[in-house]
């Protein structure tokens, strides 16, 4: 007698054919300008460079803001419109509100010792993750490329992301 195991009775495929393959390469694409909006991706980038995989990150629309040398210093946590925040919206608009919970989240951050936003885009990039910004979006607000930290490594269109995107898993934050 033959000894088979369950799986390939049943499906006629091997152990090997259905086991999933571990993940090699990631696209993230950030869209959001807000802190909380900004760090998944990066904390998702260095872990998947510590993992081993490749990593390029694509910064779009309000994520741009993560990028530009003028703004990525001064990020803070959305307050109002931010479900999240388990408060009324109202309360969120009253003046400090946002600087209140930016200081909050940034002490936690600290004692997790979670790096700024500056900091963790280059050490991200130094692990050799790329860091593109959209093309269509940097024209639309009129911005150029001497408006973006030194880590950029290209203002690139959609197509061209897809194309560095080929086998990636691809994660919108």
């Amino acid at each position: 007698m033959i000894a088979t195991d369950a799986n390939t009775e049943t499906t006629g495929l091997t152990d090997a054919e259905t086991t999933p393959k571990p993940i090699e390469k990631v696209s993230i694409i950030i869209s959001k300008g807000s802190l909380e909006g900004v760090y998944p991706g990066l904390i998702m980038a260095n872990g998947a460079r510590m993992e081993g995989m490749e990593a390029t990150l694509f910064f779009t629309f309000f994520g741009l803001e993560a990028v530009i040398n003028k703004r990525m210093d001064n990020l803070k946590v959305a307050t109002v419109g931010n479900p999240a925040m388990h408060m009324p919206t109202i309360l969120g608009a009253i003046p400090g509100m946002s600087a209140f919970a930016t200081k909050k989240m940034k002490d936690e951050m600290e004692k997790l010792d979670i790096p700024p936003v500056r900091e963790f885009v280059e050490m991200i990039h130094d692990t050799g993750a790329e860091i593109y910004a959209c093309k269509a979006t940097v024209d639309m607000f009129h911005l150029e490329e001497k408006d973006f930290c030194d880590q950029l490594d290209g203002i690139i269109s959609v197509g061209e992301f897809y194309e560095k995107s080929a086998g990636a898993e691809i994660i919108f934050t």
